[in-house]
């Protein structure tokens, strides 16, 4: 069991790392289902560092998605680095340095080579392996196998590999400089993180001379600068989650199989996440005819998420529209209810992570990239699809309409609406009255249509929405009648309250 741990944990190479950048408190970050050999090894790591003042903390039932390192949970601990066991989204860190343990799912990869090469047969295009990091354990056996099977079967390899980008993340500098927390250190030891890996992970693709290399999801991969995406048959390794329908999305044009590691059998169904397309157009279309929108907070730790959210914020504003940054941790139905004002939630999360299903809220949860479409006047949807955030930062700001264009057609409505005005969002005087007073003229105003405003989108503002409604909290005002004196209510537990024991006794 011991030698399994460590095979399967990668203690020794994780005990490596915390020596060599002699780290003195540690967290261990486990997702759910690896919960149950957190101990063991923790155990394990201890035993392999022989001491050392090393402290080791467990972490578990992370504060947003546990794809993501916790850094807000690692910062309540001090910790100095993070060691995350499981499933990774690859988004870089804002403060701390974090090393990955993928884990080892097991491949059949003879299987899975007979499987490639049948690919090969049946399409004349490049095959492009992409797999989930679980199984990158298993790519150089899987390489030797299908070598071996176009060697027996007198094919030329024509078969392309995506490469792990790291195991070790640091912070970027563009966070560093946000925070303010660039210890200027440097490691040149074979487990740092590599000069050009904080480019992959801010862009999808980045052209270098003669050839375009990519970054999505933790894997890199190199191409021509005169071939297209759409040349290659993407050969997908894993299940069917949220890293794969990152590569399919963002792909969307592309011939895609997936290989399914527990059937042992490839698919080339993926007309399920094609639907997901069609619900997000949807979906955009329906946020251009809201008027209040609420930004959801979905990460503390990923670099940039700062930058992105006042880019929203400037994007909603200048589209004439009214946002709300709200911090609630992860998201459901019951939370996003006590927002009712809120037509439509921009979810400022990873990317493996940004397809939040909204179907049983009561308004829809886009993504950054949708919320740039729905509120930019003008920007058609060629296709194109972003998931991460940060693909957004790098690019140009879109162009704001004037309010001076005509009225627009709703799909949703079935007819021409015009936008508000941008002087109708305009930011009130920053004085020590100036949020009474707007209240105050607010409340002041009687609707005279309050059902248009509470169901049909009419409100402006969260202030408009709060003086249609009938119950509005518990306020100072009080209109009826005056109440009764204060009376002493009962004491006791409700299993007997003390006059019903005295009851009882008499």
């Amino acid at each position: 069991m011991g030698d399994d741990i460590d095979a399967r944990y990668e203690v020794p190479r994780t005990a490596e790392f915390i020596r060599a950048r002699a780290y003195t408190r540690v967290a261990l970050q486990f997702p759910d289902e690896m919960l149950r050999d957190a101990a063991a090894v923790a155990q394990a790591l201890r035993r392999e560092l022989g001491g050392g003042g090393v402290k080791l903390f467990v972490m578990a039932d992370t504060a947003y998605n546990s794809c993501c390192v916790d850094e807000v949970g690692a910062s309540h601990i001090d910790a100095q680095c993070v060691v995350h066991y499981g499933h990774a989204c690859m988004s870089p860190t804002s403060n701390l340095p974090a090393f990955f343990v993928f884990g080892k799912t097991p491949l059949d990869t003879n299987a899975c080579g007979r499987s490639l090469l049948e690919c090969s047969r049946e399409s004349d295009k490049r095959i492009l392996v992409f797999y989930g990091l679980e199984y990158a354990h298993a790519l150089d056996d899987l390489k030797a196998v299908v070598a071996e099977l176009y060697k027996s079967h007198s094919r030329s390899v024509e078969v392309q590999y995506a490469d792990v980008l790291c195991s070790v993340m640091s912070p970027s500098s563009a966070a560093e400089v946000e925070h303010g927390q660039s210890d200027g250190s440097t490691h040149s030891d074979d487990l740092s993180i590599q000069s050009d890996v904080a480019t992959f992970v801010n862009n999808c693709c980045n052209v270098e001379g003669s050839t375009r290399k990519y970054g999505l999801g933790g894997l890199t991969w190199s191409t021509s600068i005169d071939d297209n995406m759409e040349d290659y048959l993407l050969y997908w390794i894993g299940q069917d989650n949220s890293a794969f329908a990152n590569i399919v999305l963002t792909f969307n044009k592309c011939d895609i199989v997936r290989y399914d590691t527990i059937a042992n059998q490839p698919s080339r169904d993926v007309s399920h996440l094609m639907k997901i397309l069609r619900r997000r157009y949807y979906l955009v279309e329906k946020a251009k005819d809201a008027n209040i929108v609420g930004i959801l907070v979905g990460t503390l730790g990923v670099a940039g998420y700062l930058h992105i959210i006042e880019q929203m914020k400037d994007l909603i504003k200048a589209a004439g529209k009214k946002s709300y940054t709200l911090v609630m941790g992860r998201p459901n139905s019951a939370k996003l209810a006590n927002f009712p004002e809120c037509e439509v939630f921009v979810y400022v999360s990873c990317a493996q992570t940004a397809l939040l299903d909204s179907k049983d809220f009561l308004a829809p949860v886009i993504t950054p990239f949708e919320a740039v479409l729905a509120f930019s006047r003008g920007r058609e949807w060629t296709g194109e699809y972003l998931l991460d955030f940060k693909d957004l930062i790098t690019t140009d700001k879109p162009e704001i309409s004037s309010t001076t264009e005509e009225a627009r057609f709703s799909f949703i409505k079935g007819g021409y609406v015009e936008d508000n005005c941008l002087e109708d969002n305009e930011e009130q005087p920053e004085t020590s009255l100036a949020l009474a007073e707007v209240t105050e003229k607010a409340l002041s105003i009687k609707n005279q249509n309050n059902d248009a405003v509470l169901y049909q989108g009419g409100a402006k503002s969260a202030i408009d929405y709060l003086k249609a409604r009938s119950y509005r909290g518990l306020t100072g005002e009080y209109e009826g009648p005056a109440p009764d004196s204060v009376l002493t209510g009962r004491t006791g537990r409700a299993a007997g309250y003390n006059n019903e024991k005295k009851e009882i006794t008499q």
